[in-house]
């Protein structure tokens, strides 16, 4: 049996949904599932918290995390990547 074989670590897509304290924030990841005995789809959210040294994503943006060590109680995910900056529109522009 291999024993330097290394895991894999899950990558994962969604949306940042909070930015509240430095650098951490919280992803928000939508799924469907079919219902197996009413055969409907149902939407399922789970938010994950995690690592942002830089400080790169901000609220709306579409990022790529990867599963980690434990860094904190909640926290168990670091930012990979910026996909999809969001747009955002200050309140100032629009008056």
């Amino acid at each position: 049996m291999e024993q330097n074989a290394k895991k894999t670590r899950k990558l994962i897509l969604g949306v940042v949904s909070a930015k509240n304290s430095a650098k951490t924030g919280r992803l928000k990841v939508e799924t469907t599932e079919k219902h197996s005995v009413y055969n409907k789809y149902i939407k399922r959210t789970k938010y994950i918290v995690f690592h942002d040294e830089k400080e790169e994503a901000q609220v709306g943006d579409k990022v790529q995390v990867v599963e980690t060590r434990p860094l904190s109680r909640t926290k168990r995910h670091n930012l990979v990547k910026v996909v999809v900056k969001a747009d955002i529109i200050s309140v100032a522009d629009e008056v």
